[in-house]
């Protein structure tokens, strides 16, 4: 598996900073999740682990997704956009998605020339990491 997954990752066109967008999909739903960054070595986590594995830009650190909180996402199928420079993970997601304790990180829309807060916390972030987290 080893030469396929370095094959694969040798198809994607990773920024001057070593990055690529990665848009995390609920596999069945089709729901939009979160959008994070991922390094080779991410993805190679991804691809070998069969579970999401992000770059933090913040941290300077591989993170897999749910290893504090336990809100994995287990990957179902990985893609490649047509430039070879976007990620799509199509994930079966465990519980929530976003560190606000939404399900996804898109609930704020624009309405009537506002941001509007469209979904409420389903977890309180307390209780996923202990202590409150910034954006």
């Amino acid at each position: 598996m080893s030469d396929a997954v370095e094959a694969a990752l040798a198809a994607i066109k990773f920024d001057a900073d070593g990055l690529v967008p990665a848009i995390a999909q609920q596999h069945d739903s089709g729901e939009v999740l979160m959008v994070a960054w991922m390094n080779r070595d991410a993805a190679r986590v991804t691809l070998t682990e069969g579970r999401a594995c992000y770059w933090s830009r913040s941290r300077r650190a591989l993170w897999r997704k749910g290893e504090t909180s336990g809100q994995a996402q287990i990957l179902k199928e990985f893609r490649l956009d047509c430039d070879g420079d976007t990620v799509l993970l199509l994930v079966e997601q465990a519980g929530v998605a976003c560190h606000t304790g939404r399900r996804n990180c898109f609930f704020r829309a624009w309405r009537d020339g506002n941001w509007v807060e469209i979904a409420q916390p389903l977890v309180a972030p307390e209780a996923l990491y202990g202590k409150r987290r910034g954006s």
